[in-house]
């Protein structure tokens, strides 16, 4: 039933009493927690609850505040971010330098009349154009990386006229209908099959395989209109491809005239220790995305950039792939301008290069003492994952390792692979930090 007008407005300004205080008393901060509890089961997902429960042994830690590396509850208490919002934190919480864009743009317009022209959106793209691979140079700016690769997959039908993909087992590229039917992960598609028609999955780092694909869709009449792949995959497990892969993937699809789609939503802006995952192989793709990182981790922003030849239907109808309200707008727009400035300027893929392999180097020497337990370490830049030979004990360690203020990958779903994403600014004495931790953590499993 609706409440009356007079408790609506009586509950919105307690809760923006929260959101305005310097500070909060110890009651406001126990309330929090004890509303978080009540609303969840009740107006959001009760669910959502269980699954945060896969890092702590109760349901008092609610995230209050952040900056730099780190988070802190709403009682003050500090955690090292190793998970990184699975890519978003790359350049920390709350970069001074990408929050002051923001705040700037917000005093000036936040959103676009939608009719007239939006500078930032202009410039953005030129940026993107700027920074990507070869002669990529359009953009098309979205809300998020699923709705990227939907534009991605829309784009290549649309430019070449043909019909399928070639995606990968155990890729993830989202999971609104498209970009799910391109997921090749059982767990997230079979609640919704059949999906998309046109999509075949083949096992990811084999070229040929993906070849064989694609010439046995031809012998039977079909089309192909282009192969969608990560250059790491994340969440399939940090798995790296041999570094012949994306090249002969790129000659694969020149050889069949279609596009080669490279998904870089958590690869790029610098996390693998290069700018974009390709560029540790040299190749262009046809089409790339862009998102998580993309938005400095302020702003949800994402990006699908295509090469110039693949953009004239486009001219045709600048509105045939879809129509995204709030794709793009200012207040996002600036915070990805930012956050490729300070991406630039402070040359965050050579940090996350370094910084990377010495966690690495750290995560390898503790596999050396516990085999028995961390089956594999690897990883590319600050995109690490740590290997269990079960779900069960990557769950559990990754509780351990929140019990000693450190936020690592490990879900409900599978703790098998736990992803290591911490933003460029942890420092090295807080990797030493987390390396204990893992250490204390593996010695109490023993």
């Amino acid at each position: 039933m609706r409440a009356s007008s007079e408790e609506i407005v009586r509950e919105s300004q307690r809760i923006l009493g929260y959101i305005k205080a310097d500070t909060l008393s110890e009651a406001d901060r126990d309330r929090i927690v004890a509303d978080s509890l009540e609303n969840f089961p009740l107006y959001v997902t009760e669910a959502i609850l269980k699954s945060r429960k896969s890092y702590s042994d109760d349901y008092s830690v609610a995230e209050w505040e952040d900056e730099g590396a780190v988070f802190r509850d709403t009682h003050g208490h500090e955690y090292i971010d190793c998970l990184g919002g699975y890519g978003v934190y790359l350049l920390g919480h709350r970069h001074p330098k990408v929050v002051e864009a923001v705040k700037s743009q917000l005093n000036r317009y936040a959103l676009h009349s939608q009719e007239l022209i939006d500078p930032l959106r202009g410039y953005l793209s030129k940026l993107v154009a700027m920074i990507t691979p070869g002669d990529l140079q359009h953009s098309y700016l979205v809300n998020a990386g699923t709705e990227a690769n939907e534009m991605a997959l829309k784009l290549a039908r649309l430019a070449t006229g043909k019909k399928h993909f070639i995606a990968m087992e155990k890729g993830f590229h989202g999971k609104t209908m498209g970009s799910l039917s391109a997921t090749g992960k059982g767990l997230f598609r079979q609640p919704y099959l059949p999906l998309v028609p046109g999509f075949q999955h083949v096992p990811f780092g084999d070229a040929g395989a993906a070849e064989q694909a694609i010439v046995q869709l031809l012998r039977s009449g079909e089309t192909v209109a282009g192969i969608i792949v990560e250059p790491i995959q994340g969440e399939g497990g940090v798995n790296i491809p041999p570094p012949s892969y994306l090249p002969d993937l790129r000659a694969i699809c020149d050889r069949y005239e279609c596009l080669l789609i490279v998904d870089e939503i958590q690869t790029g802006m610098g996390r693998t220790g290069k700018l974009f995952g390709v560029d540790h192989s040299g190749v262009v793709p046809d089409i790339m995305t862009l998102g998580k990182a993309f938005g400095g981790g302020v702003a949800p922003i994402a990006c699908m950039v295509a090469q110039h030849r693949w953009w004239g239907k486009m001219e045709d109808n600048p509105f045939i792939l879809g129509s995204s309200t709030f794709g793009g707008n200012p207040l996002v727009a600036s915070a990805a301008i930012a956050a490729i400035e300070v991406i630039m300027e402070e040359d965050v893929p050579r940090i996350a290069a370094e910084k990377g392999a010495y966690f690495l180097e750290g995560l390898q020497t503790i596999r050396e003492r516990h085999p028995e337990i961390l089956r594999d370490v690897r990883g590319r830049g600050l995109l690490m994952g740590m290997e269990f030979y079960n779900h069960e004990t990557g769950y559990d360690v990754a509780k351990r390792l929140f019990r000693k203020n450190v936020l690592v990958g490990g879900t409900l779903s599978n703790s098998q692979v736990i992803r290591i994403e911490p933003p460029y600014s942890i420092s090295y004495q807080q990797i030493d930090y987390v390396l204990n931790a893992l250490e204390d953590a593996l010695q109490e499993k023993v």
